[in-house]
């Protein structure tokens, strides 16, 4: 017999240790080789505007969303999903907290998110408002994988200085809304949420 909630996570306080870490947009980037966050500026400005429908799809769930964007500004997949998820997070509202962290800052969470055994940037985690585990994903979208499958590219981990092409970057954008869509619904239609709620 245990003394433990139906719904826990027993990693709750280690995110949000982690989350507490982690730093708005405006900060990490301030924080940053002005260098490599004048990358991630330029690639927010040459994002176009969310479709209508997009932007629907990612509003009104009535749900605190925590997105922890773990990351390396220096490098080339960052710069291309950190814009990207930012205009995602600006488009779902004051309910989606989306925060940076460093590498290098914690050991800890640099083992936790190893991909494939080694040490990959961006990976993006999700949690509930209680710090709980939605979901995560890194470090290329589908879409960037397939891309780079087909152009047999041999860099681990592009240097950001060649622009994707608009539609890559769209189809990129495309994915991300679905995943965040996601992670909202999932928090939308939690049971203990619901009854916190009493939606």
């Amino acid at each position: 017999m245990t003394d433990r909630p139906k719904y826990y996570d027993i990693r709750s306080e280690f995110w949000q240790t982690h989350f507490g870490m982690a730093v708005p947009w405006d900060d990490y980037l301030a924080d940053s080789d002005p260098v490599h966050a004048g990358k991630w500026v330029a690639m927010q400005a040459a994002l176009t505007s969310l479709s209508p429908e997009s932007a629907r799809r990612l509003s009104d769930h009535e749900r605190h969303l925590k997105i922890l964007f773990y990351s390396g500004v220096w490098c080339g997949d960052c710069v291309r999903q950190g814009p990207l998820l930012k205009q995602i997070a600006d488009a779902a509202g004051s309910n989606v907290d989306l925060r940076f962290i460093d590498r290098d800052l914690s050991p800890e969470l640099r083992d936790e998110l190893r991909l494939l055994g080694a040490m990959r940037v961006p990976v993006v985690v999700f949690l509930s408002e209680d710090y709980h585990e939605v979901g995560r994903f890194g470090d290329r979208l589908h879409t960037v994988y397939r891309t780079k499958l087909e152009r047999e590219q041999g860099a681990a981990c592009s240097t950001g200085l060649v622009s994707p092409q608009a539609d890559e970057l769209n189809s990129e954008r495309g994915e991300w809304v679905d995943i965040v869509e996601r992670m909202l619904i999932m928090l939308r239609l939690a049971p203990p949420l619901r009854a916190r709620y009493d939606d």
